[in-house]
């Protein structure tokens, strides 16, 4: 349907139009051109930032550049008010001269590397050396243990042609006070008769003390003083005997009574 309407006035004429669309059969509803095309929104794809894809980005061809009015610069200003701090201080007063060469303060400073180096050396050594010590020291035997490992005996307590028996290091300890007659008789023993040939000089440091081990050399067996054929030790377990000097003169026995380490002082007898 169309429709038109005139309106006249004094000052201009007005010419108004209407038009109105009715559905059918035959024609669009819709004018073509009427509405425009919505343009479609795609959402862009979020840059990827793994390895494949930032090496695509990477420039593959040479590079080059260009200086000229239309090719973009960078100017770098030189920063000068910025405060250097000044280490002249800590430097060697030969090293402070820039136009001197570094061979003629090489031997100073060389020597100082070496002092340092040396130094350093032996502080290392002698910590080492005290880390082992530490760690020796914790094998030794306690306190206890060398308490028990020496002996100080008063030999006046012993009397003449006695023999005591003392505790040394869980073994019996015999000491004997040998009277002349029985340093006269051992010295005087065929030493090339013996089992296990031994001079009685060589088994006695002084000729009126004999200290042996009250262990026999056949199995053990603690021997029993003053008994025996030869006056000195016995042993009843198997029948050995040893005479006034600890050496085996019959029985099972391969060898003489062992002898400790032992010193005579002004009164006593230090075993151990």
């Amino acid at each position: 349907m169309l429709s038109y309407i005139g309106r006249s006035s004094q000052l201009a004429p007005t010419l108004k139009g209407s038009a109105q669309a009715v559905a059918s059969g035959l024609r669009n509803t819709v004018v073509p051109g009427a509405f425009e095309e919505a343009a479609v929104v795609v959402q862009p794809l979020p840059l990827l930032l793994t390895t494949t894809a930032m090496a695509k980005r990477c420039p593959t061809g040479p590079i080059k550049a260009k200086a000229g009015i239309a090719a973009s610069s960078q100017v770098r200003y030189a920063h000068t008010d910025i405060q250097v701090p000044d280490f002249g201080a800590y430097r060697r007063d030969d090293v402070k001269d820039s136009r001197s060469k570094a061979g003629e303060s090489a031997s100073s400073r060389r020597s100082f590397t070496y002092m340092l180096v040396g130094g350093g050396t032996v502080g290392g050594i002698y910590s080492a050396k005290s880390v082992v010590t530490q760690f020796v020291s914790t094998m030794s035997a306690t306190a206890d243990v060398l308490a028990l490992a020496k002996i100080e005996i008063k030999l006046d307590d012993i009397p003449e042609g006695k023999s005591v028996t003392f505790k040394w290091r869980g073994k019996p300890l015999f000491v004997r006070h040998r009277t002349d007659e029985e340093i006269e008789t051992e010295g005087n023993v065929d030493v090339a008769s013996l089992r296990d040939p031994e001079h009685d000089s060589i088994r006695c440091t002084d000729p009126k003390w004999l200290v042996v081990l009250g262990v026999c050399t056949h199995l053990g067996c603690v021997p029993i003083a003053d008994a025996g054929d030869f006056g000195g030790y016995y042993c009843p377990c198997h029948g050995s005997h040893y005479d006034a000097a600890g050496r085996i003169r019959k029985g099972p026995a391969p060898l003489n009574l062992e002898v400790p380490v032992h010193i005579f002082t002004d009164d006593l007898l230090i075993v151990g």
